[in-house]
């Protein structure tokens, strides 16, 4: 029998130490830099999805104005959906919000994340090279290393247009 797809619901003060450990463990801390700018990931808006009654992944965005961008995504297992539907809930959130575009930013060695998200619809709209080695002093744990042993130097930034008029 196939998994069911999972519940995706926003996040709420009772998931915070969750959160906050998420964020710990797959981003190294709480506070995310992207396009040089640092977030309180823990305490943006946040949606999480559940499995079979269980957390299992977690998304955190912000709307600004007519945008909406998503700072974290994680699916804490692969091949589920779990990822997809995280995605899919802050695409509807943000065009609830009235937003125009939904987007992101990635590392230059993070090519299973190009690989997720252009596999949903969002494109390649710029390169920010050396906005890591930037990044740097604001966050010193961003890795000189990444992925597949490719050096962290660029941001990529991916978008998904919400509304094209």
């Amino acid at each position: 029998m196939p998994e069911r797809p999972p519940l995706v619901r926003p996040g709420t003060p009772d998931d915070r130490d969750w959160v906050v450990g998420v964020l710990t463990e797959r981003w190294g801390a709480t506070e995310v830099v992207s396009r040089g700018r640092r977030h309180a990931a823990a305490d943006l808006p946040a949606v999480v999805a559940e499995t079979e009654g269980r957390r299992s992944g977690l998304a955190t965005y912000r709307v600004d104005g007519e945008e909406a961008e998503l700072v974290t995504l994680d699916a804490l297992a692969e091949g589920r959906g779990i990822g997809r539907a995280l995605l899919a809930e802050v695409a509807e959130r943000a065009r609830a919000a009235g937003c125009r575009r939904l987007w992101l930013v990635t590392t230059n060695d993070n090519v299973d994340a190009l690989r997720f998200y252009q596999r949903r619809g969002l494109r390649l709209v710029a390169v920010h090279r050396g906005a890591l080695d930037e990044a740097r002093p604001l966050k010193p744990s961003i890795p000189e290393v990444g992925e597949y042993g490719i050096p962290v130097h660029d941001e990529l930034e991916l978008e998904l247009v919400l509304d094209d008029r």
